[in-house]
């Protein structure tokens, strides 16, 4: 038995196995989060470097048509850093939910324990609500984390497209002067 996998098999067992499938959730969030963070970092500065040079190389930037174009690359640049946005929001919505189901099991779980033996029950009462309780507390804790980050990265994102829009301008009039 590896010792280091001890903690999470008490918290699996004092919580029951929704927390597994909680944790599930978490480490999917997680690892997009991860994913949309190397994509920022790595893919999409150099997305945005080759887009920048490619607004330059045109010779017309002022029309009607060059302006839509420019529009038009810009937001498809903007499009792939929000991808994942709605999928991440989906699995942030269902941790607190799968909390709940916990709490919901875990309660019908305490019930029925309590229907078959009737020894000692405000003790065996007290501890099925604790472990009740686990779940909306993991569920909880993982989806205000997920939410940080999900509106932190919703503001870099209108942060970027602002200053993408004004690099692109003034790339056009660098070049020119």
């Amino acid at each position: 038995m590896v010792p280091t996998l001890e903690p999470i098999r008490w918290l699996i067992g004092a919580g029951g196995e929704v927390l597994v499938v909680i944790m599930l959730v978490a480490m999917a969030l997680f690892a997009m989060s991860l994913e949309r963070l190397f994509y920022w970092q790595f893919t999409h500065r150099r997305a945005r470097r080759v887009l920048i040079e490619a607004w330059i190389q045109r010779r017309d930037h002022s029309s009607w048509s060059a302006l839509t174009l420019r529009e038009v690359w810009t937001s498809e640049l903007i499009a792939r850093l929000r991808l994942p946005l709605p999928w991440l929001k989906l699995l942030i919505a269902v941790c607190p939910l799968l909390g709940l189901l916990g709490t919901v099991t875990g309660m019908i779980q305490v019930f029925d324990s309590l229907a078959l033996t009737e020894s000692n029950q405000a003790r065996a009462m007290a501890d099925g609500v604790a472990q009740a309780t686990l779940p909306t507390l993991c569920g909880m804790a993982v989806a205000v984390v997920g939410l940080l980050f999900v509106t932190r990265l919703e503001q870099i994102i209108r942060r970027e497209d602002q200053r993408l829009h004004d690099r692109m301008a003034r790339a056009v009039e660098d070049s020119h002067a």
